[in-house]
């Protein structure tokens, strides 16, 4: 029986070059400082960790956690990261 790298390598290397490749172009445009970048770079820590549920803990460090419900929509559809407010040093 194969084993899961055998089955899933070359898609999950796949999917890492994918990222690298969408990083590069957006740095290249100059908008790598957008929130959603800041997340995805966020999240890196997580996927690279050793801790179980890394597929869990990333999708919930990218959803907007708040509780209260806004007063309306602006948009039509999810922005995929939640927007923080600027860190104040």
């Amino acid at each position: 029986m194969p084993s899961l790298p055998d089955l899933q390598f070359i898609a999950a290397r796949a999917s890492l070059l994918d990222l690298a490749s969408f990083l590069d172009r957006v740095q290249r445009h100059g908008q790598d400082g957008d929130y959603r970048l800041e997340a995805l770079r966020e999240a890196l820590p997580i996927l690279l960790s050793t801790g179980p549920h890394r597929a869990r803990r990333i999708l919930e460090s990218l959803s907007d956690q708040s509780q209260e419900p806004i007063p309306a929509a602006t948009i039509q559809g999810a922005l995929g990261a939640p927007k923080k407010e600027p860190k104040i040093s």
